[in-house]
């Protein structure tokens, strides 16, 4: 074997070697029974069709690759934002490993969630003793200051009540009666991590809203922000509270995560660290108003701040200069305070970054996929960069967010061949990509295999990101942000640049040095 423990290989020589070649072959002709190399090739090219693309698009019955997660995942990271807080997923083990893998994989942190260990006979009589059993022992062995409770399939399949539950587990002093235990209903089945994130936000915020004594108190001059489900949560949240500190702002960010993934390593062991605490989400009931940074993750939550009397204001993921001149006009007109000459710098050195680099930028296609609200800032950021969205698409998006994308498109001349594609799927993108090419796709890791097949290059700018590292830790919202966003496009552009001018004596005629 060429393995031992004196010569120790990597994956990406070991598998190459004969005795693993001779492996991967007996394997595919003893065991996988498929289709010959030939007839492989052949439907592969065919997929690339017109025809195979007007077949693609008629498909009702599956989805392929979607642009989203389970709900689960959402309410569990709508949690974690929380100080002290501990996700329990009243569901099966398999499940709640899946969610906490998803998180870590991006923010390269542990992700805490314990689980009721639903089974086959949870399955049949419910899981009440799951839940009793369950609360007592996440509340004694880690010692949260509040437990959020999400369900998966199984329990939904069932109908289990979990309010009911909570109590019956609160009865059997399973934690103490006043200790919070908020909670959603978050079937896998339906809806993506977007909802399952406005779900829990609205769980937590009507746990401690709807048990104030005195809701005629006095409005007070903060402003509540909700982030919304977020891959560059770390970077961005700072960055809102960067810009609320030179406003002279008073700001709670409800659910806050950019402590909870970006732990240090000091050597002082954290399970719970950082998030909103549990007393500044009571005392954010009696802000002035709510803003949501993304309007398709918060719609429930919203209308509830709403119904209890704070005015709110929503965006679709900030990026680029116009979206943060709108943020930040709404936060003067609320706290009425001027926007600070701070922040009018920031904003002219971002204009002059993109004077700067125009050239490399206008007239450049893109295709752009992931959440509804992401796809729509970065579809408008394109457009004064002067480049072309031309496939935008979200399995999340709905009729609704397709007329904003168009209205968003709408008179510029580089929107008229952009087109947006709500409950479309990477699939579907694909054949797009073959049959409407594009210069650069942006989106996150799964696009790689988009990469792959089209030879199109993938910028990853959004959630999940798995095969790069600490991403999230950059702001992508408001200038600083925009500023980043567009250095990450721009290197992508100069690298395929020196990647297609590199071969000496041939194509290095134009091996630039300057750019």
């Amino acid at each position: 074997m060429s393995q031992s423990a004196d010569k120790v290989l990597d994956h990406f020589t070991l598998f190459h070697q004969p005795e693993y070649q001779a492996l991967f072959e007996r394997k595919k002709k003893d065991f996988e029974f498929g289709h010959s190399d030939e007839k492989v090739a052949e439907v592969s090219e065919w997929t690339k069709s017109k025809e195979y693309l007007e077949k693609n698009f008629a498909r009702e019955a599956i989805t392929i690759n979607p642009t989203k997660a389970c709900q689960p995942i959402g309410a569990m990271y709508a949690a974690q934002g929380f100080e002290g807080t501990l996700p329990f997923v009243h569901g099966s083990q398999g499940c709640v490993a899946y969610f906490r893998t998803h998180l870590t994989r991006h923010f390269k942190e542990p992700n805490n969630a314990v689980s009721s260990s639903m089974t086959e006979d949870a399955a049949v009589f419910g899981g009440l003793n799951n839940m009793i059993d369950g609360l007592a022992n996440a509340y004694a062995l880690y010692k949260p200051k509040m437990i959020a409770v999400m369900t998966t399939c199984m329990a939904e399949v069932i109908g289990d009540d979990l309010g009911g539950f909570i109590t019956n587990a609160k009865n059997k002093e399973s934690v103490p009666q006043e200790f919070p235990v908020p909670y959603a209903h978050t079937p896998s089945f339906v809806g993506s991590h977007i909802v399952g994130y406005d779900n829990m936000m609205k769980g937590i915020l009507s746990y401690f809203w709807d048990k104030a004594e005195d809701y005629s108190v006095e409005k007070t001059q903060a402003i509540n922000i909700i982030p919304g489900f977020d891959g560059y949560a770390v970077g961005n949240n700072r960055e809102l509270k960067r810009i609320a500190a030179q406003f002279g702002i008073d700001v709670t960010i409800l659910s806050d995560v950019s402590d909870v993934f970006d732990t240090p390593g000091d050597g002082e062991y954290r399970m719970y660290d950082g998030g909103t605490t549990l007393e500044a989400t009571k005392q954010a009931l009696h802000a002035k108003a709510t803003i949501s940074m993304q309007e398709y993750n918060t719609n429930q939550t919203l209308q509830f701040v709403k119904e209890k009397g704070q005015e709110v204001a929503k965006f679709n993921y900030p990026l680029g200069v116009t979206a943060t001149d709108d943020l930040l006009l709404k936060l003067a007109e609320l706290s009425g305070k001027a926007i600070p000459d701070s922040l009018k710098l920031e904003r002219g050195r971002l204009v002059d970054a993109i004077a700067d680099s125009h050239a490399h930028l206008h007239g450049k296609r893109f295709a752009v996929y992931g959440d509804p609200d992401f796809c729509l800032g970065m579809t408008r950021f394109l457009l004064e960069l002067g480049a072309e969205p031309v496939h935008i698409l979200s399995t999340s998006g709905s009729k609704k967010w397709e007329k904003q994308v168009a209205k968003a498109v709408e008179g510029s001349p580089f929107g008229t061949a952009s087109k947006a594609y709500g409950g479309k799927d990477l699939w579907h993108l694909r054949s797009l990509l073959f049959n409407e090419p594009v210069d650069y796709v942006i989106g996150n890791s799964y696009g790689k295999y988009l990469e792959r097949d089209t030879k199109i290059p993938l910028i990853r700018l959004t959630y999940p990101i798995f095969d790069r590292h600490h991403h999230h830790r950059y702001p992508t919202w408001g200038y600083q942000g925009a500023l980043n966003v567009l250095v990450r496009i721009l290197d992508r552009i100069f690298e395929d640049m020196d990647a297609n001018t590199s071969v000496v004596g041939v194509t290095d005629i134009s091996f630039d040095l300057v750019r």
